[in-house]
């Protein structure tokens, strides 16, 4: 398999003049793009980065973190992105963690370097008027790296570190073969043609973002950055470069149609849509069928480990179902309490997720995480974490982590069955269910409603009476708030709801409790 620096190639031999990279003013061939990725590829050589050796990377979605992904690949160093928001401590431990020779960052993420030990003690490569030990403009500079072709598809091309919500970040590495099967797998499943143009918005730090930027190279496609989510600059550089492709979590969707202007935005030459990062609800499905009337609407289940694990490509044939597994995917069910990837649960009984390692772009195993790997690493099996079930289709549904699992009353009880009933409600903008300490039922059911119009709790529980929803599963309190929490690729922080931490929707009936 060719290796990721050979596979920009081909798009740079095919279509040497076609635009490839945008981030304001700055608009790059893939030629001019070539040039300046060897040049930036052979500065990190010349700061004595080798083969191998990881580079941190604290950066937003802009040009020259685009070119740093590139750059290590063509020299063999190991792309390692971190969240440009991490606190001190957290670049501290991830210095540390990856081994890391040299730490990239901007005014943006300054303070937090200049704030780490860890960083303090390694090459410190500064942008705009940044202070570090060198500047991105000394690798630009550089002569460019004359690759004697030594990477190979089994180098590793990146670790990603995931959000770490319950415990310490665990780092991903992902070899170039992983990272290339499921640019392909990308590709076909998104049905991307060549010359595609996409919104570079999912951060480059996130296995979406990382896919983005692959895949648009695979099709010789554009790839817009987005260094700050801002819906109504989303609109305008959709209508600007004529993008044909949307690959976000469902927040910033929602973000989307909420913005001045979206119904008289120039939008039609988006043909495709694509989500993943969170399950969408049939209330946000509805809207932006109506809103694009995609040609293809994609929902893709996965995970920076494994990048796919399932994909339904007609999000509106049966909402809420992930579809089937992807084309280098096998995936299972097992029971909750399972001890082995042979344990299958029944149809339509939930149970935990599993993905076959031997595919294509599986990953081996956690970075210095012998813990994590004994947890979720199996006879050959990847444990998600995710709960689940097939219907009887063979159609697989995600309800959620085996962490969000609310127990009331001795029943297993899903949110996100619930948040599907609720996000049709026409008054309903957002919502996320939750469970809270409860005495007498162990947890009780909680709704958390970011309210559209006027609705309160016994509007909303006569809404779930009427529905197919089963009475236990049917919540017990409403809780009307300002804003969802959510991590910063759009995933509901239901700790953070569990434990209080929002800020209550006071105008009218803040919190309600329904009667039983």
């Amino acid at each position: 398999m060719l290796d990721l620096g050979r596979t920009f190639l081909q798009s740079v031999e095919r279509s040497p003049n076609t635009l490839a990279l945008v981030d304001g003013d700055v608009r790059l061939t893939y030629a001019q793009w070539h040039e300046i990725i060897l040049r930036v590829a052979g500065g990190l050589r010349e700061l004595g980065i080798k083969r191998g050796e990881r580079l941190l990377v604290v950066l937003q979605n802009r040009w020259e973190m685009a070119t740093l992904h590139w750059a290590c690949q063509f020299a063999g160093i190991v792309m390692t992105p971190l969240n440009w928001r991490a606190k001190p401590e957290e670049l501290d431990y991830c210095v540390t963690d990856s081994g890391a020779k040299a730490v990239v960052f901007e005014p943006v993420s300054a303070d937090a370097v200049h704030a780490s030990a860890a960083a303090q003690k390694v090459s410190r490569i500064a942008l705009d008027d940044a202070r570090g030990t060198v500047s991105f403009n000394a690798l630009l500079n550089a002569n460019a790296a004359i690759i004697p072709g030594e990477v190979t598809a089994d180098d590793v091309s990146l670790i990603l570190y995931t959000s770490g919500t319950t415990g310490r970040a665990k780092g991903v590495p992902r070899r170039h073969r992983h990272e290339r099967a499921a640019a392909l797998a990308h590709v076909a499943q998104n049905l991307y043609r060549y010359n595609e143009r996409t919104l570079g918005v999912m951060p480059l730090y996130h296995t979406m973002g990382v896919r983005s930027l692959l895949a648009m190279a695979l099709v010789d496609g554009l790839f817009v950055c987005v260094r700050r989510w801002n819906a109504a600059q989303a609109l305008a550089s959709i209508s600007a470069f004529e993008l044909t492709c949307l690959y976000l979590v469902p927040t910033l969707y929602h973000d989307l149609l909420a913005a001045p202007g979206f119904a008289e935005a120039q939008k039609g030459s988006v043909t495709k849509l694509g989500f993943a990062g969170a399950p969408m609800s049939d209330g946000l499905l509805k809207r932006l069928s109506t809103a694009f009337k995609p040609e293809l609407f994609v929902n893709h289940y996965g995970s920076s480990e494994v990048y796919t694990f399932s994909i339904d490509q007609d999000a509106m044939r049966k909402p809420g179902s992930a579809g089937r597994a992807g084309i280098n995917t096998r995936l299972r069910v097992v029971r909750l309490d399972a001890s082995s990837p042979e344990d299958f649960a029944a149809v339509n009984e939930e149970g935990q997720i599993i993905a076959d390692l031997l595919g294509d772009e599986a990953f081996e195993g956690y970075w210095n995480r012998p813990d994590a790997n004994a947890k979720s690493l199996r006879d050959g099996w990847y444990f998600t974490g995710d709960t689940g079930f097939f219907d009887k289709d063979g159609d697989l549904f995600v309800s959620g982590r085996v962490d969000d699992m609310i127990i009331s009353g001795g029943e297993n009880i899903s949110p996100v069955d619930i948040e599907s009933v609720l996000s049709l409600h026409p008054a309903v903008d957002e919502v996320a269910v939750a469970g809270v300490k409860d005495e007498r039922w162990g947890q009780r059911v909680v709704a958390f409603i970011k309210r559209r119009d006027y609705v309160d709790a016994a509007m909303l529980d006569t809404w779930c009476r009427e529905s197919d929803l089963v009475n236990f599963k049917r919540p017990r309190d409403y809780v009307f708030v300002d804003d969802i929490p959510k991590s910063p690729v759009g995933k509901i922080l239901r700790r953070k709801l569990s434990a209080g931490e929002y800020e209550m929707d006071t105008t009218i009936n803040p919190t309600e409790t329904t009667k039983e």
